[in-house]
């Protein structure tokens, strides 16, 4: 499947901004088997007078630029065709040894893949285990029960038991308060996930993306379309990584783009910055996906 993705953000200042710093990850990534990223363009307004590129800490493309002349207007407009291929590994997932013994494989495993896995079963800013979390986790994760049956249980409780509130919850809210009020929306979701598995010494790490914004016929409209999107990633020794979605209650496939990967969404926020004046902002992101 081959999408075209359009994705942007512009800021409004009620006063004049002289001086603004800017980090955006708004690259697909390209990932042998399974995503290709056929051609990117960028464009930002007003132009900037540095523009400089990088691969962050977790390999995603990260891009840099300033502004010193005033402005009380920024666009950042992001264009990309990608090609997805629907060759996905879950078969073979599913049928791998109890999730206690992938923790211990994890102890003992000194490939290059196996410890940059452990990296995501550390606390980050916005996902870090907890007692009632890892709780709550459990009851998924019973003694003999294979990870991807018990990680796939888990994202269907997390599916049946929060409501999607778009209203709900901000950047600032803790994840104590999603899990408290089952309420809030992909990114929380997505942390909630991480933090639960993380709870249990299980590697998981956030995932930013976006979704297909058409729907097959005669389905309803999955949530997280015309938005950018959030899941997270499992890791189990000798299969790899597999993606689970728990907003949609199913495994991410050809209809989820993949942008950046990190500990939580502080790492991968595609568009950051900081300035100088400006007063109040008004923040809007408009996000299209679409089957070409």
């Amino acid at each position: 499947m081959k999408y075209r993705v359009s994705h942007t953000t512009i800021y409004e200042y009620d006063h004049p901004v002289g001086l603004c710093y800017n980090e955006i990850r708004l690259v697909p990534r390209q990932l042998p088997g399974r995503q290709q990223c056929e051609s990117f363009s960028l464009q930002i307004d007003p132009k900037p007078e540095d523009y400089r590129e990088r691969r962050d800490f977790f390999g995603n493309l990260a891009a840099f630029f300033y502004l010193q002349e005033q402005h009380t207007r920024l666009q950042v407009s992001a264009l990309s065709e990608v090609q997805i291929d629907n060759e996905q590994q879950h078969f073979s997932f599913a049928e791998q040894s109890p999730w206690e013994e992938v923790l211990n494989r994890l102890r003992e495993e000194r490939s290059f893949v196996a410890l940059d896995a452990l990296q995501y079963v550390y606390d980050s800013p916005l996902a870090a285990g907890a007692d009632e979390l890892g709780d709550y986790a459990r009851t998924s994760f019973l003694p003999g029960r294979s990870l991807f049956e018990a990680t796939r249980e888990l994202m269907q409780r997390i599916y049946a038991d929060f409501t999607f509130d778009p209203h709900f919850t901000t950047l600032a809210t803790p994840l104590s308060t999603v899990f408290a009020e089952r309420r809030g929306v992909c990114q929380d979701f997505a942390h909630l996930m991480i933090a639960c598995l993380r709870s249990l010494a299980l590697p998981a790490r956030y995932v930013s993306g976006y979704i297909e914004t058409l729907p097959p016929e005669g389905e309803e409209k999955l949530v997280g379309s015309d938005a950018s999107h959030a899941w997270c990633s499992v890791y189990h020794p000798g299969s790899g990584w597999v993606d689970f979605d728990p907003t949609n209650n199913q495994l991410a496939g050809e209809q989820h783009v993949v942008l950046a990967w990190g500990r939580d969404f502080s790492d991968v926020t595609p568009v950051k910055g900081m300035i100088y004046g400006g007063g109040h902002h008004e923040l809007s992101v408009s996000v299209d996906v679409a089957r070409i």
